[in-house]
């Protein structure tokens, strides 16, 4: 699906709010997400120095990129909530009883990950016909920004 003109959407006299690659009425904005750290706490990557919308959990992501548009960055965290830590007391057995320790068990969790915001991402790209965001992932978790790597090049890859 070709992306709506520049022209097109200023003849409609304001934003759909639908994240529109060439919409002039929206003005670009940058996703932080992470349940905990600001994003002058990540040293360990080199983030753009802009100004970071902060988001926490799944649903404020959802709930803002459904009301701003899709942003021009977004950096993600990948265990956005307690149960995500796979070295906590609670999610040792989860994992001693995973055929797999390196696989994270999603469908066990009640909140969503990082990896989940990427999945609802791309579907919100996708289905407005919009690029998706530059992005970063900074989290501290391997298997968890594996993930979310694998499966945002992927749907890249599979837009060529």
């Amino acid at each position: 699906m070709e992306p709506l003109s520049r022209e097109f959407l200023l003849s409609q006299g304001n934003c759909c709010h639908r994240g529109c690659v060439n919409c002039p009425y929206t003005m670009s904005y940058n996703i932080f997400l992470d349940d905990c750290r600001k994003p002058i706490d990540v040293t360990w990557i080199e983030l753009p120095l802009v100004e970071w919308t902060v988001i926490r959990n799944y649903e404020q992501f959802t709930r803002h990129i459904s009301a701003f548009g899709v942003p021009k960055r977004v950096t993600f965290d990948h265990d956005l909530a307690d149960e995500h830590y796979p070295f906590t007391a609670e999610n040792q057995e989860a994992y001693k009883n995973s055929k797999d320790p390196l696989i994270i068990p999603y469908k066990k969790y009640k909140e969503k990950t990082g990896y989940e915001c990427a999945k609802w991402l791309i579907a919100y790209c996708q289905d407005r016909g919009v690029a998706f965001p530059e992005y970063y992932v900074h989290t501290m978790n391997p298997i968890g920004k594996q993930n979310i790597v694998s499966l945002i090049e992927s749907y890249k890859k599979s837009l060529t």
